[in-house]
């Protein structure tokens, strides 16, 4: 996937409801600030002039977010009734994610449950940053649940890694690569959370979203994008043991039923009931009852189904 430009955005599902774009990597979804030459916004504005809403703030409902230096799949509501559906999947957790990514080091262990809460780093210095419970000022930590798949062992321009599927069950800020630091194997690409040092040589951060599913009630959004991590993209990479093959994994996540809405139970699907092994991983943390105040923020933003700037 060669670097974004206005022109190269890549659809990879369109109903007369959903978008879902295969962003590129180093892009931001939106921005007011001026310095911003490429946003995800400016490149649907140039491929569909016509969909852009003139009432919300950027002009597109994105229905959920990617962080700046990841790819993937991201979703577009095309109207409210369909942001509303799509929202509503999400806060029943009925959304199912699965990311790639290369990591440092072999991962010896063919599946892990990474369990580590997650909270705002108020160290001087590491603003906008986030930490696992017990760092020296962490702010507020809150349970989160990541699985891990090995996927291949190999070599990134020398040093050894290991590709894998990650499934958040959780949704914290940047949950994937706080906790694949902490288990000691940052995504390759990191400059946030990986080794210092390190990672200014890979040309970016290798984490990738390539499987998503909204299962709203008039249609389910379902996409697979196409696998970045190849050695025919990328001479770097180099691996040399399979230990999961991708499209099992991936005919699993399409065969496994949906979330029942009132189940806050294990929610089906993960790779952990994807491979065999011992041992079952713990239910992710049952959310409390949502409060007035935290009501109101959420109906504020579905009126409007816009992201906050980035700050």
């Amino acid at each position: 996937m060669e670097p974004g430009s206005v022109e190269n955005l890549s659809i990879v599902y369109r109903s007369r409801d959903f978008l879902v774009v295969n962003k590129h990597w180093d892009v931001r979804i939106d921005s007011k600030a001026w310095r911003e030459t490429l946003t995800l916004q400016k490149q649907l504005r140039h491929r569909f002039p016509e969909l852009a809403d003139p009432d919300t703030c950027y002009g597109f409902r994105f229905c959920h977010q990617l962080d700046f230096s990841t790819s993937g799949a991201l979703c577009v509501a095309l109207n409210k009734a369909a942001a509303g559906s799509a929202y509503r999947c999400f806060k029943e957790r009925r959304v199912t994610k699965a990311y790639l990514a290369l990591l440092r080091g072999h991962i010896q262990e063919s599946r892990v449950t990474i369990s580590h809460a997650i909270g705002r780093n108020g160290t001087e210095g590491r603003a906008h940053t986030m930490c696992i419970e017990g760092t020296q000022g962490c702010e507020n930590p809150k349970p989160s649940l990541t699985e891990l798949v090995v996927l291949e062992h190999g070599l990134y321009a020398g040093d050894p890694v290991s590709k894998v599927l990650l499934k958040p069950l959780t949704g914290r800020t940047h949950q994937l690569r706080v906790h694949c630091s902490a288990l000691g194997h940052p995504v390759v690409g990191d400059l946030t959370y990986g080794a210092s040092g390190q990672e200014d040589r890979p040309f970016r951060m290798m984490l990738h979203a390539f499987y998503l599913r909204i299962p709203t009630d008039a249609e389910c959004v379902e996409v697979c994008t196409p696998d970045p991590f190849l050695p025919s993209l990328d001479a770097c990479w180099s691996p040399h043991t399979l230990l999961q093959p991708l499209d099992q994994l991936v005919q699993a996540l399409r065969a496994t039923p949906d979330p029942d809405p009132e189940d806050r139970g294990p929610r089906p699907g993960s790779p952990s009931t994807l491979l065999p092994g011992p041992g079952r991983p713990p239910p992710p943390p049952t959310k409390p009852p949502e409060t007035e105040a935290q009501r109101g923020p959420c109906l504020q933003w579905l009126s409007e189904w816009t992201l906050e700037p980035d700050s």
